[in-house]
């Protein structure tokens, strides 16, 4: 039996490892799987084949603990087979892990001094549900006359469906998001118009009870849903879909309950009075549209078409999914070139040019559509509130004008939006960690965890504004909802208003438009927009705790540009920007330091403001709040996506890769299959490993020598399985594969469905027969020596967007052919 290599144990938990010894601790950037193959006895073809390994994406990566204070023991058990116990040894001495004896195997891979720069474990893929997906282009026999049989007519219709779905997914991305708005701003406003009108009759209890109901049966009708048919909906949804992207597909993310929930339970959630807002929850729609374009419908619930399912595998979804989420931004924010640039900056992983056109097409869809619906709510059909929550922070002014002496305070805002914004990370990591041992705990602590801090925001925004003194209106009249600046009378007698209620008691869009607003400079009292601050800031942390689908994007809006406008009042007549632009500043700021996105960021707010004239002061306060937080931890995203242990693949190396190369973190064992392969070998090897493609070698009499013949996938195997093409004896096929096979019987399933080996009977005589894997086996599957370092593998991996890489030794031999 052939040896795993490498340097492999488990830990007392008995999770299987391999580490590599260092004294210091440093995130993983690759997630590896790294095995030779098995070969079936030794021949000449290990000189030339002596190392063979597969990097796979679906790997979960973990950060290993000082070696010296962990006790690494023998596995109990092989993640392939019992055979391999007695040589998976792993020994400690001094801090130091020794490699394993492999004098039992033909073949012994060259020693290396012991790495003092990086300390890392990597857990075998068999223990992680989340799979990788495939981008790479399959170049088979099948494949590549499936090709050659289209015509010119296939083709342009190939083209004409990827821009029509770009356009179906723009309608559809637009329409949601209109509706969202609809229904928040409607649900809100009756519920804040009730509460009122209590207040105004005196009957103070009885409105806080109103009050705080309303948001507990919306938050809980929100979690509810989410615990029960779709737990893949909670949270925003841009970590799942960043990781997507990246090339990590999670159960269940991309489904139509999943996208049901999303919007259904976004809207209850906003409308709760939680501190979270709606963009997030739209990117995440967004993909699912595009998903569920792309992979023909849900068959689960009937609803598919046949001329959907075009689409039929990861490279296209993705495209998809990455313009889904592009129109998801712009339907949140009517951000069109907005919405490509963040899909661009903080999501996508692969762009091309063709894509950014198609992305761009697709924003500009929902812009139109958004602006076809809006028409609608003009003429007064949408409600009494459903106006309010389609426009935007409109702050244009032709009189905008600043000097050198209006610096300081900008940049004062970057640094003050770096620290907050990096401190917010840092508490919002650790809410969440605490929030997550009790969600995991079952359902009913979902909802108790989520009723506990609903009522304890229920009673702080009724509470706080008890606080604020009544003030006369500036006006003969207050103005009223829906007016530039809108007061709230709370418990003030006519004529007066209550400035903190003001902002408290409204959606988070209409605080922002009042803060933005350049018509309330005299409006709010520093105590009041600084309580403003700390309640928003305190909130917003707390209210992404609770497993319900919202999002953060308006709530750092929110606080930002609260103390922007706290700062905008303390600089007084010392500066030309009024309080409004101060606060646009600050949101910015604010983004800046949680997200730390720059170009996408710094257009959205363009977008949202509608005002050009601000660029230079956004692009500067961006620039310098970025710089700070960048120099206490990663964006908030990146937080989350390490914390839900969605694994990711950085679009750099750390400095100790360079000082590995790939056969440093080589481990086994990888099966390998022969060109003509029995079936019940396949059979064995498909349960006993969870390797996700196998080299094709053959041997004689097929070929002179063993040679690398080429890489085929699991689910290919599954799909020969299941269609039962079996040979009698060991011998090349002499049917054409084209006619036995089409293209489509390969073609990827929706996310997070995967045919399993469990669900494929074959009898004790199909079990004796061969399958012949060469008109189905990749022919050119990228292959580099083991000399390569592992900083320009995760580089390759990066760029080229792979799941496998196969690994060969360096060959003294070298062929030279014209």
């Amino acid at each position: 039996s052939p040896h795993p290599c490498g340097i492999r144990g488990h830990r007392k938990d008995g999770r299987d490892r391999v580490v590599f010894q260092s004294p210091s601790r440093l995130p993983l950037s690759l997630s590896l799987s790294l095995s030779i193959p098995s070969l079936l006895s030794p021949t000449p073809f290990l000189s030339d084949l002596a190392l063979s390994l597969s990097l796979s994406l679906s790997s979960i990566m973990e950060t290993a603990a000082d070696v010296g204070e962990e006790e690494l023991l023998p596995p109990r058990s092989s993640l392939v087979s019992d055979d391999y116990e007695d040589v998976e040894e792993v020994e400690e001495q001094g801090g130091n892990l020794k490699e394993p004896l492999l004098e039992h195997h033909p073949i012994n891979l060259r020693r290396h001094a012991p790495n003092n720069t990086s300390q890392l474990a990597i857990v075998g893929s068999n223990l992680c549900p989340i799979e990788s997906l495939d981008y790479e282009l399959i170049e088979n026999d099948l494949f590549n006359q499936d090709w050659r049989s289209r015509g010119r007519a296939a083709i342009l219709r190939y083209v004409f469906l990827k821009w029509t779905f770009c356009l179906f997914i723009g309608i559809v991305a637009g329409a949601v998001g209109f509706f969202n708005n609809l229904a928040v701003e409607n649900i809100a406003g009756y519920k804040f118009f009730t509460v009122s009108d209590l207040m105004l009759a005196n009957k103070y209890w009885t409105a806080f009870w109103v009050f705080a109901g309303t948001n507990l049966a919306l938050l809980l009708f929100a979690t509810v849903i989410t615990a029960f048919v779709s737990t893949a909906a909670g949270g925003s949804g841009i970590p799942e879909v960043k990781a997507y992207l990246n090339g990590v597909d999670a159960p269940d993310i991309f489904s139509l309950r999943t996208l049901v929930v999303k919007i259904v339970g976004m809207i209850a959630a906003v409308s709760s009075s939680l501190h979270v807002g709606k963009a997030g929850p739209m990117v995440h729609i967004g993909a699912c549209i595009g998903a569920i374009v792309g992979q023909g419908g849900s068959r689960k619930y009937g609803m598919t078409c046949r001329w959907l399912r075009y689409f039929k595998n990861d490279r296209d979804r993705r495209d998809l999914v990455t313009c889904g989420a592009a129109a998801g931004v712009a339907a949140a924010f009517r951000a069109p070139v907005g919405g490509v640039l963040f899909a661009l900056e903080s999501l996508s992983s692969w762009w091309r040019s063709a894509l950014i056109w198609r992305a761009f097409f697709t924003t500009a869809v929902v812009a139109v559509t958004l602006r076809a619906l809006i028409d609608i709510c003009e003429r007064g059909k949408c409600g009494l509130f459903g106006k309010g929550g389609l426009i935007m922070y409109d702050v244009t002014s032709d009189t905008i004008t600043y000097h050198i002496a209006d610096l300081p305070p900008v940049i004062l805002l970057g640094v003050i939006g770096g620290i907050l914004g990096s401190l917010y990370n840092f508490l919002m990591l650790k809410v969440l960690r605490v929030c997550s041992l009790v969600n995991e705990k079952g359902r009913a602590y979902r909802l108790l965890l989520a009723a506990t801090v609903s009522i304890f925001i229920s009673c702080c925004l009724f509470g706080l504004p008890w606080l604020a003194p009544c003030r006369p209106c500036l006006k003969e009249d207050c103005p009223s909802m829906g007016q530039p600046g809108s007061f709230k009378n709370f418990q003030c007698p006519p004529n007066h208003y209550n400035d903190l209620a003001s902002l408290f008691f409204n959606t988070n869009d209409d605080t922002i438009r009042k803060l933005y607003s350049s018509e309330t400079n005299d409006d709010f009292q520093k105590s009041s927009i600084m309580l403003s601050f700390v309640a928003s800031y305190v909130l917003g942390i707390l209210s992404y705790g609770v497993a319900a689908p919202f999002g953060l994007f308006v709530p750092i809006i929110l606080t930002g540009a609260s103390y922007g406008r706290l700062i905008g009042m303390l600089m007084g007549v010392n500066s030309n920007l009024d309080h409004g632009l101060f606060a646009v500043l600050g949101s910015a700021s604010f983004l800046g330091g949680t997200m730390r996105m720059t170009v996408s960021v710094c257009v959205i707010i363009l977008e949202l403001t509608n005002n050009l004239l601000l660029l230079p002061l956004v692009m500067l306060v961006l620039l310098i709040s970025k710089t700070v937080a960048d120099s206490f931890n990663p964006n908030i995203y990146d937080l989350i996506l390490k914390l839900k242990g969605l694994p990711y693949l950085e679009d750099h190396a750390e400095p100790y890769m360079r000082q590995l190369t790939v056969s440093d973190v080589v481990a086994g064992p990888l099966r390998t299959f022969n060109g003509v392969e029995k079936v019940g070998n396949i059979i064995h090897i498909l349960k006993t490993t969870g390797h996700h493609a196998f080299p094709v070698i053959d041997e004689p009499p097929f070929s002179s020598s063993p040679v690398l013949y080429g890489l085929i996938l699991r689910a290919h195997l599954l799909s020969l399985l299941k269609k039962k093409c079996f040979l009698p004896t060991c011998t090349l096929s002499s049917f054409d594969a084209s006619k036995q096979f089409v293209a489509d019987d390969f073609a990827k399933r929706g996310s997070g469905k995967h045919d399993r080996i469990e669900d494929i009977e074959v009898t004790a005589e199909e079990m004796e027969m061969y399958i012949d894997l060469h008109p189905f086996t990749n022919t050119s599957p990228y292959t580099v020596v083991e000399t390569m370092s592992l900083a320009k593998a995760l580089t390759l991996f990066r760029q080229v967007g792979l799941r496998h890489l196969l690994i060969v030794p360096k060959s003294s031999c070298v062929s030279n052919s014209s």
